[in-house]
């Protein structure tokens, strides 16, 4: 008889989101227009496209938080969410620690939330207030909020905006465990081009329209990707890829800068 890996491999799990020639129209407008995407378990999937391009649109609709205009969008029953927002406000005078703010509508025992935070390396920060972390761990923060749920499917909104550059390939490197380990699928919005192109499965590049998708190097040299963006990848992806492939982890304190309540950083300027 076939071993059950044989089988899997025949028959694929079907996709935990599939959307098929989505348009999306707003006053005569089209956001989107004609786009086909699979999300489905183990495979890490980044959104990338220029400002204004429907990225959000096009996860609100992989959601349910919209409706497409036209087109179908087809989510797998009883699908689970953990959703990585790109900002979150908090109230500077609120006495909230990270351990209440993780369990904010979620239950889950403090062992639970302990190893949780353990896991991604920030259990010290358990009792600290959420306005006293740093940027970067208030990202791993919000990564452990969205995790304390059994997912199938993690969704990240600019997940390392405002963080430097070790500190992204930290945060990616858990995120390809967390895919390893969970068999989650993952979707990542982004305008970073360097680390998240090197940690992704593949690429999906958006401008109204799907321009291109694939695995990063071929979308990195397709005539779509490079008149989008030009030359910004260079060399340095592959720099990148080398460097994400070790083992080690690498500490990033007194790399962060504090972190403003809003999720992001005092002191580091410019934007993605």
């Amino acid at each position: 008889m076939p071993s059950a890996d044989t089988v899997s491999a025949a028959y694929p799990s079907p996709p935990l989101i599939s959307l098929h020639a989505v348009g999306l129209s707003h006053q005569k407008r089209d956001i989107l227009n004609d786009v086909n995407l699979d999300l489905v378990k183990g495979e890490i999937v980044t959104l990338i496209g220029p400002n204004g391009a429907g990225k959000t649109s096009l996860v609100k609709l992989a959601l349910g938080l919209s409706i497409p205009t036209r087109g179908s969008v087809t989510r797998r029953p009883g699908l689970r969410v953990g959703y990585v927002p790109q900002n979150v406000a908090i109230d500077e005078i609120l006495p909230l620690s990270v351990g209440r703010f993780l369990t904010l509508g979620v239950a889950a025992p403090r062992a639970r939330v302990m190893a949780m935070l353990a896991e991604l390396g920030i259990e010290a920060l358990y009792h600290s207030p959420v306005q006293a972390v740093s940027g970067g761990e208030f990202r791993r923060v919000l990564l452990a909020r969205a995790l304390l749920r059994e997912i199938d499917l993690l969704v990240l909104d600019e997940p390392t905006q405002g963080v430097d550059v070790t500190g992204q390939a930290e945060f990616y490197r858990h995120l390809r465990r967390i895919r390893d380990e969970r068999g989650c699928g993952i979707l990542i919005v982004s305008h970073d081009l360097h680390l998240v192109m090197a940690s992704t499965d593949q690429v999906v590049c958006l401008d109204h329209h799907v321009c291109c998708q694939g695995a990063p190097e071929a979308v990195s040299r397709n005539p779509a990707f490079r008149k989008l963006f030009g030359d910004q990848t260079g060399g340095e992806m592959a720099l990148y890829t080398h460097d994400l492939t070790h083992d080690h982890t690498h500490s990033h304190e007194g790399h962060d800068h504090p972190h403003d309540h809003h999720g992001n950083d005092r002191g580091h300027e410019g934007g993605h």
